[in-house]
């Protein structure tokens, strides 16, 4: 095994993409192949694509003797759902794997689930992979894995890798503490001669993949829950985690990374009231009062108001930790009631404020850590997880823990007035899953409180489907597909906002997965301002301050909104990935259906190139285009022949300094 990290540019010149005139979509191939899949997998008799042991014995052995059903009926236009149940005769285990084959992409997924229907405990289920299947290439080339570093609070979070799995080399990844993207990264795009396939894990808890070459033409691929050893009782159902394949064709693994970022706004990402989240801009003054732990009702409408009387028109109001009860500041937590010494009014106060100015409002919640001295802690001991006198967990394996839970968030937001609904999550919860298990019960817990989570989720945007919905976890630690389809991680990372340079690589690798997250600014110039430009921005400005250049701030918001859009389009990558503070790092977005788009480029701080030239990808090269340096009067007009062979140049003179260019193309 062979793994590669990219380096950075090293010359004015610095292309990394060739360029072919297409929009991304899902070519006959693909769409042939995932049929082909569904068709031997789930609707004839083929070996099964994921394993276990039962009693001691593997599922392979095991299945060949039990009854087996096999059903398929549409949910929609654009997705069937294929379910294969077998049963155990002597018993009574039954096990039933519900897919779904989208028709118009070329993924599938499915979920295993395990019921004991008999009137005694099983014997020992063990070892569940939900995914197991080996993969064969051609005769030449070699496979190779393309994949990511999760949130780990610094530069690397989400850093691009490439492992090459040469003749018997194996690769294992395993998140840290429970969290599902916490160091490893739950998402993988394998590559070899000819095409590749992309494969997803969505569990909110501790799952682990494995990728094992053989001698000769063979890789071995395994996901599942990490740890599964449990008798199940009578009645008794349990889940896997989810697994996603999304199959491509060609060699261009940028390409399928765009149809899969496709897939995932067509399918997946939350819609409240039905529609994707827009682009927004939001503003907060947890840099000013330590989260809200200093923050009270007059502070709070000063800042809104700042804002807004210079011109900055923000569409909502971020409130995060520190606004409940709390004795020792904002990791205090489990008396969820608003502080009354500070906020005598209530939140309410500062919402009315707010929406009065039309201005929505977010509020931050952390409803899984429980800590001494609070109301959960004293009064709900039966719900809780740990040792006494320490933090503990709220375990959502308790349905009334649970439903109380979201009984009481979504009283309190609707009784605030609060819009938008951010949970946090700063402690690894592995520890006390693996601690309440018997020897017997070997990853039960685990099951049970994700699956809670996810019913959490579920009955919060049941009763409010208007709402916003972020997920955070200590910055992106569960950002697997089963959180990404309830929320949007608008905190991607924990690391230090004063760092402009990582903000350039977590942006550039979570891109190639996600299209919409957050980042924020608290510095006005224009390599600050462009740096934290995402799908949506958030201003953390000290607006008492009188020698803030306000005009220059409502400047460079104006452009984040012209160019916010096109985060929903096509990401093309146009330098490699890197942290260096000597060159240069470059990206392109491309709308295709709308004819438009944005390059972004960023000259770092010890670069001594004050130019740089990229080839784009995506244009019609029949096409004209008209291009707009933002920091220059005028448009100029390039043939999509022009930029997609010779490339664009782009010049930035201060360094560090940062280049915006939309372009759109010329109707004849």
């Amino acid at each position: 095994m062979k793994t590669r990290i990219p380096i950075g540019i090293v010359a004015a010149t610095c292309v990394m993409w060739s360029g072919i005139a297409a929009a991304v979509s899902p070519n006959a191939a693909e769409l042939a192949a995932s049929r082909g899949w569904a068709a031997a997998k789930l609707e004839s008799g083929a070996e099964p694509f994921f394993s276990f042991t039962y009693g001691g014995k593997p599922s392979a052995e095991l299945l060949k003797e039990w009854e087996v059903q096999r059903a398929s009926r549409p949910l929609d236009a654009k997705r069937t759902e294929h379910t294969v149940s077998y049963t155990d005769p002597k018993t009574g285990l039954a096990l039933r794997c519900v897919a779904v084959e989208y028709r118009d992409y070329p993924t599938l997924e499915w979920t295993l689930y395990f019921k004991n229907t008999g009137r005694q405990d099983t014997p020992i289920l063990a070892d569940i992979r939900a995914l197991d299947v080996t993969i064969r290439r051609g005769a030449q080339g070699e496979f190779l894995l393309h994949h990511n570093a999760g949130s780990q609070a610094n530069s690397d979070d989400y850093r691009p890798l490439e492992t090459e799995l040469c003749p018997g080399a194996t690769a294992h990844f395993a998140p840290t503490g429970g969290w599902a993207s916490s160091d490893a990264w739950p998402y993988y795009n394998l590559a070899w001669p000819g095409g590749g396939l992309i494969i997803a894990v969505g569990w909110p808890g501790q799952w682990a993949a494995n990728f094992s070459r053989d001698e000769h033409d063979g890789l071995h691929v395994t996901a599942g829950q990490q740890t599964t050893h449990f008798k199940l009782l009578p009645d008794e159902e349990v889940r896997s985690p989810l697994v996603a394949l999304q199959f491509w064709k060609g060699g261009d693994w940028i390409r399928a990374q765009n149809v899969w970022r496709r897939w995932l706004i067509a399918h997946n990402m939350p819609r409240p009231g039905g529609k994707l989240p827009p682009p927004l801009l939001a503003a907060g003054s947890s840099g000013q009062f330590n989260e809200m732990t200093g923050a009270n009702e007059a502070n709070q409408k000063l800042f809104i108001g700042r804002y807004l009387d210079h011109g900055i028109k923000i569409d909502f109001w971020w409130m995060d930790a520190g606004w409940y009860e709390n004795k020792s500041g904002w990791p205090n937590v489990g008396t969820w009631e608003v502080d009354r010494r500070r906020f005598p009014h209530g939140l309410r106060a500062v919402t009315d404020y707010a929406h009065a100015r039309g201005v929505n409002a977010l509020l931050w919640f952390e409803p899984e850590r429980v800590t001494p001295g609070t109301w959960l802690y004293e009064n709900r001991k039966e719900w809780l997880l740990g040792s006494d006198g320490r933090q503990k967990l709220l375990y959502y394996g308790i349905p009334a823990a649970r439903h109380w839970m979201a009984g009481h968030v979504l009283k309190l937001m609707q009784d605030e007035g609060i819009d938008i609904y951010r949970q946090d999550f700063n402690f690894p919860p592995l520890d006390y899953w693996r601690g309440n298990d018997a020897p017997d019960r070997q990853g039960i817990t685990e099951i049970r409180h994700c699956a809670g989570y996810l019913a959490y989720w579920d009955e919060l945007r049941r009763r409010n489907p208007n709402m916003l919905t972020d997920e955070c976890a200590s910055g992106g630690r569960r950002n697997d597909l089963e959180s990404m389809r309830r929320a949007v991680p608008l905190h991607k990372s924990d690391m230090n906002y004063g760092d402009r340079e990582a903000k350039h690589t977590q942006f550039y690798g979570l891109s190639l997965w996600h299209p919409y997250f957050a980042t924020g600014t608290g510095l006005v110039d224009a390599y600050s301002a462009r740096t934290a430009y995402a799908a949506m921005l958030g201003l953390g400005y000290d607006v008492r301050r009188d020698d803030l250049d306000f005009a220059l701030m409502r400047k460079f918001v104006a452009e984040w909104r012209e160019v916010a859009p096109n985060y929903y389009g096509d990401f093309y990558p146009l330098t490699p990935w890197t942290y260096a503070l000597d060159t240069w790092m470059a990206w392109q977005f491309d709308r295709p259906e709308e004819e438009q788009g944005v390059v972004q480029a960023f000259r770092r701080p010890q670069s001594p190139l004050t130019a740089a030239q990229f080839k784009l990808r995506g244009l019609d090269s029949a096409a004209t285009y008209v291009l707009k340096d933002h920091d220059a009067a005028g448009t100029l007009e390039i043939s999509g022949r022009e930029l997609l062979d010779q490339g664009l140049s782009v010049a930035v003179k201060d360094r560090p300094g940062a280049a915006v260019i939309t372009y759109k193309k010329k109707t004849q």
